[in-house]
């Protein structure tokens, strides 16, 4: 594949993942296995509140194909198929859900040295489709979305963004929500091995005129330890500790408390994932 601009959903994706990847006010138990023939099986049980769900993830990788299926405790199944190079610089991707009929989504994705253009069709008669494209480099890229409803004749969805990348920071801004709203992040990486991180982000909401201000931090305590804490505006902090307990196998301890409700008992989240 280009190593080109990537795809519109990239943009403003570190930022996002530093403040809010991993952490959980859910108790979560994974386990993961690998074959020597290339099936990777994922086993995960949740508890959230009181309620617990499972589900089981199997991915099959063959040549330029990879199929997942995923089925969970209410008996739904989710099916995706991915094949890579079926045309040069492409990549599409299926997928259908049971019982839901109307599921099914056939996406392309088109990719060159200085742009990409995804397409994404739902498989029903009424179908609402999706494109996206974005240009530029690995450095700076300009990209916009836009979603169609068919059977409505009315645009769901269109947003632009812009993305500057530099090997220890990454600023981006984006404008979504038709229009509506206009999110700004920053991130500085504080080490080569980028392991240690500060984020940022500002979002406006012009419809309500309200301001969302959210500032923190990745830091590696060792190779095995690293903790994560982020504080917004309105007072809510969140911070979670992920350490190692053996290879490759993760324990993740995470929390939020109200600052400005000290009151209101704090909610916390545990996560244990099992990797061979």
């Amino acid at each position: 594949m280009s190593k080109g601009p990537g795809l519109f959903t990239d943009i403003g994706k570190k930022a996002k993942d530093l403040l809010t990847k991993d952490y959980t006010t859910d108790q979560k138990f994974s386990v993961y296995s690998y074959s020597d023939t290339g099936v990777a099986v994922t086993s995960t049980a949740v508890k959230k509140g009181g309620l617990s769900t499972g589900e089981v993830a199997t991915q099959y990788k063959y040549k330029n194909t990879v199929f997942d299926v995923k089925v969970d405790t209410e008996s739904n199944i989710s099916t995706t198929f991915t094949f890579t190079e079926i045309l040069p610089s492409t990549k599409t991707i299926a997928s259908f859900k049971v019982p839901d009929c109307n599921s099914g989504k056939l996406e392309v994705q088109y990719f060159h040295d200085h742009a990409t253009v995804t397409t994404a069709v739902a498989l029903n008669q009424s179908p609402a489709i999706d494109l996206s494209a974005i240009i530029g480099t690995p450095t700076i890229a300009f990209g916009a979305e836009a979603g169609y409803d068919t059977t409505s004749g009315s645009f769901t969805k269109y947003n632009a963004g812009i993305s500057v990348s530099k090997p220890d920071s990454c600023a981006s801004i984006i404008l979504g929500d038709k229009g509506d709203t206009i999110r700004a992040s920053y991130v500085h990486h504080l080490d080569q091995l980028k392991k240690s991180a500060a984020v940022a982000e500002i979002t406006r909401k012009f419809s309500t005129n309200e301001n969302t201000v959210t500032v923190g931090g990745l830091y590696a305590i060792d190779q095995l330890t690293v903790v994560k804490a982020k504080l917004n505006n309105y007072g809510k902090l969140g911070a979670l500790l992920q350490h190692e307990v053996i290879p490759k196998s993760v324990l993740t301890i995470s929390g939020e408390v109200d600052t400005k409700a000290l009151d209101k008992v704090p909610k916390f989240g545990l996560a244990i994932a099992l990797k061979p």
